[in-house]
């Protein structure tokens, strides 16, 4: 790979992925991000000085409005924007397109719709459209284990049915993954989807659970455990997200000739997920106990006094539980970090973070 374009740079994941491909020093990276408000914009703006450091320079080069250091560059703009992509693509040519820009959350789409289409829909429109007029060796998108929807048949395989999504986020991912294939099929880009699940880390979204638990609990405010706390997650540590992400943008799936003649869709999908449901309760036992471990809570913190058991919300499942065993066959990897791993490295993160 010469150039690789990550959208969604500012993001949790997009960040992490950008820092890793910086230090391995194999390609020049192109980090696009629009840099909005859905949570606060000076954790996205930590993460590009993050960026600016692993890139050579120095935290002081980074800035939201655009930069470049060494082999990095970062370049603001939306997705939805037509004109800004297309000037993107006309200007640089490149290897692989990791595609991580989304407008998230579950809840947030059942209050904010539009801004689903937007980003999730048409943003990812223009990007297809960029890959069929300038061609790439390998398109990666991000999915979502939200696609399951309310499946019942745990764990959950790529070969399930995903048609019954419970969120508007979850039905603009299934679209995409639609969207993706058939572009393949028309204009044979080799196109990998991948369906994370419930990714957490340092340096994460505030809007996830295992932040804002910790947010509300060091202001002394309730936590909300949703279902009465009959929940499960398969937590995904970034670092495993990003290896899988690494070596799936190695692997472009082979265009090929099928029986009628035609090329066949070189398009694939993977889970990128634990393979460990954690019960929400342990979840949130082992966050609690890891937070005073690391000094972020006082030792004699009263936690039952700060927890409330409530009703599932619209848009949540009960369980998520990723099968692994096509990334497994295909790549060699299967994710493995320990949740109270994962969650220690958060808390310390979190300390030093916040000045605690």
């Amino acid at each position: 790979m010469n150039r690789v374009l990550v959208t969604g740079a500012a993001g949790f994941i997009g960040a992490f992925l950008c820092k890793r491909l910086l230090k391995e020093g194999r390609c020049e990276v192109v980090g696009f991000d629009n840099v909005n408000s859905y949570y606060d914009p000076g954790i996205k703006l930590d993460r590009l000085r993050m960026l600016a450091l692993a890139a050579g320079g120095s935290a002081d080069d980074a800035c939201v409005d655009g930069f470049s250091v060494g082999s990095f560059s970062f370049v603001r703009g939306d997705l939805a924007d037509e004109t800004t992509f297309e000037a993107l693509f006309g200007e640089r040519s490149f290897d692989v397109v990791v595609n991580l820009a989304a407008q998230a959350g579950v809840r947030y789409s059942i209050e904010n719709p539009r801004a689903y289409v937007d980003s999730n829909l048409v943003g990812f429109f223009n990007i297809l459209e960029a890959c069929r007029h300038h061609p790439v060796r390998h398109l990666v998108y991000a999915s979502s284990s939200s696609v399951y929807g309310g499946n019942e048949k745990v764990p959950f395989s790529e070969d399930d049915r995903v048609d019954e999504p419970v969120s508007l986020y979850a039905a603009t991912k299934k679209s995409n993954e639609l969207m993706a294939h058939a572009y393949s099929k028309l204009y044979s880009i080799p196109t990998t989807g991948l369906r994370f699940f419930t990714v957490y880390g340092p340096m994460g979204r505030p809007d996830m659970a295992y932040f804002g638990f910790t947010n509300k609990l060091v202001r002394g405010e309730k936590i909300k455990i949703f279902n009465m706390g009959d929940c499960k997650r398969d937590f995904t540590y970034v670092d495993d997200i990003v290896e899988g992400v690494v070596r799936v943008m190695d692997a472009p799936p082979t265009v090929k000739a099928g029986a009628d003649g035609l090329l066949r869709a070189a398009h694939r999908v993977y889970n990128i997920g634990n393979s460990h449901p954690e019960n929400l309760l342990d979840f949130v036992d082992t966050l609690q106990r890891v937070l005073v471990e690391e000094g972020v809570l006082p030792k004699d913190y009263d936690f039952a006094a700060h927890r409330e058991l409530v009703a599932m919300q619209p848009g949540d499942v009960p369980v998520t539980y990723a099968d692994t065993s096509a990334l497994e066959r295909d790549l060699g990897f299967r994710p493995s970090t320990k949740l109270e791993d994962g969650l220690r490295s958060f808390a310390r993160w979190y300390k030093g973070y916040y000045g605690l």
